[in-house]
């Protein structure tokens, strides 16, 4: 069975957030390998979702981890559901 190039980016990116859920990776870890990973063939509601996570991390201060959080778990809800 062969996976889908658009499967392995949702993968990927499922990966890199469940990764930073678990403190195995920083911020900036993590924004790089959302960039790296890409965009290709994400439904248009998995892009607002990694767009939003994108954006937030940015500017996320260290007090903010518990909505940062919140977010990177819709982020991942997204991905999964293929919204």
């Amino acid at each position: 069975m062969s996976t889908s190039p658009d499967t392995r980016t949702e993968d990927r990116l499922i990966t890199l957030i469940s990764r930073w859920l678990g403190r195995h990776i920083g911020n900036a870890e993590l924004m790089r390998g959302i960039a790296e990973a890409g965009s290709d063939g994400l439904g248009p509601g998995q892009l607002e979702a990694l767009d939003e996570l994108s954006e937030r991390l940015e500017g996320a201060e260290p007090g903010e981890r518990g909505e940062l959080e919140m977010i990177a778990r819709e982020t991942l809800e997204a991905l999964a559901l293929g919204e």
